[in-house]
């Protein structure tokens, strides 16, 4: 069994680490945090223009047709950045 990610695989957890890393600092962090709506819209739509809603869809649908190592990547990028956005939820 070969546990290496691919290229789009690394890819994206490349992306994704670096989108955490510029916009998840303490501030962004205390400001959601004392947000009534909990996330920033903003930054949702941003997971929208990078693909990561369409992530997890088929490709017949308009999705990524990723799976779950996909989906892992992006969890483990959203774990480290502390991410308030609900994506798991969706």
């Amino acid at each position: 069994m070969d546990l290496n990610l691919s290229d789009e695989q690394r890819l994206l957890r490349e992306s994704a680490d670096r989108f955490v890393a510029e916009s998840y600092d303490a501030d962004h962090r205390r400001k959601m945090a004392n947000d009534p709506l909990g996330f920033s819209p903003s930054v949702w739509k941003q997971f929208a223009e990078l693909g990561w809603l369409a992530l997890p869809l088929p490709e017949e649908f308009g999705g990524l047709g990723g799976g779950a190592v996909e989906i892992g990547i992006l969890m483990e990028a959203f774990g480290r950045g502390l991410v308030s956005e609900p994506y798991v939820a969706t």
